[in-house]
């Protein structure tokens, strides 16, 4: 349960996972941001006015999923590191899923590194498709893998 070990249930993911229809379109945001606090980066972040926090900075975003285009601004930018992408339309085989990443070293595009669940389990090795950099002010790094689309819903870290 999300109170006692940061991990959320079935039933909070159900609140912000896409439908279907939604990830068949191509690369959508995921915003697993559940506690509200006084918060906003993702939604300054966010050109097209996807992410919003209706009335109160304090709400937990709100992610319009027909607005948002995947571009992954918001990821890198999100502090608490609960954004992610996940494009199931990558191939038939694999979702890229796009991850906050503030470890050293950086990994690099065609490393295989494990993936971890949300309860930090292993979940085998995939590649590193990509690394993209925060920006000079921005030390986080966003992390693009290539997991089967089984996988897509689950992986939310990487250990080298």
């Amino acid at each position: 349960m999300l109170i006692n070990d940061g991990i959320p249930t079935v039933e909070d993911l159900a609140k912000v996972a896409p439908t279907a229809e939604r990830f068949a379109k191509g690369p959508v945001a995921i915003v697993e941001c559940f506690q509200e606090i006084p918060c906003n980066p993702c939604v300054k972040a966010c050109k097209r006015g996807a992410i919003t926090m209706p009335n109160d900075i304090n709400n937990v975003p709100i992610i319009d999923t027909e607005l948002c285009n995947g571009c992954s601004l918001c990821v890198s930018l999100c502090p608490g590191l609960a954004i992610f992408i996940v494009d199931k339309t990558y191939s038939d085989e694999h979702a890229l899923v796009k991850l906050p990443y503030e470890y050293v070293p950086i990994p690099k595009a065609g490393e295989y590194v494990g993936a971890l669940n949300r309860a930090g389990e292993d979940l085998g090795k995939h590649e590193v498709v990509k690394v993209t950099s925060g920006g000079k002010k921005n030390m986080t790094y966003t992390i693009s893998l290539a997991v089967p689309q089984e996988l897509a819903m689950e992986v939310r870290d990487v250990r080298l």
